[in-house]
């Protein structure tokens, strides 16, 4: 599939599948030159890239394993990006570590997952179907 996208850093790639299997297609950080993110600190990272999907659609925004090996994550992931949302893509991160992470331009930062979806509506009720499980929470289930 083909979708419309606006490359705002002419200087960096577009996103890119790494692998002919990859779920997700890489997206670059398009600080200035550097950033530094500190120990407990949360920015969030400008891509470079504006996108246009339809409306049965939606990109998810994941963070790379290799940055969560080092203790940078992402607070709301996976952030979802509407089909009506036409501003700059951004990978908000924080980092959980003791050390400051610098954040260099074109660093690979984050995945984009593009999804199709289902809208849904509720029929509301009094009661439910039962399940085995029921209401057991966390944990329930063992492990």
């Amino acid at each position: 599939m083909q979708f419309k996208i606006m490359r705002l850093a002419k200087d960096l790639p577009l996103p890119e599948y790494m692998t002919a299997a990859a779920a997700g297609m890489d997206i670059y950080a398009a600080v200035e030159a550097s950033a530094q993110l500190a120990p407990g600190q949360i920015i969030a990272v400008p891509t470079g890239i504006k996108i246009s999907l339809p409306p049965e659609y939606e990109a998810q925004i994941r963070l790379r394993s290799s940055l969560a090996l080092k203790s940078i994550a992402m607070p709301n992931a996976p952030g979802t990006i509407d089909s009506d949302y036409r501003g700059e893509i951004k990978a908000i991160l924080i980092n959980l570590s003791n050390e400051s992470f610098k954040i260099e331009r074109g660093m690979r930062i984050a995945q984009m997952i593009i999804n199709r979806i289902e809208r849904t509506e509720f029929e509301e009720t009094d009661e439910l179907d039962n399940t085995t499980r029921g209401d057991g929470g966390f944990g329930s289930t063992g492990g």
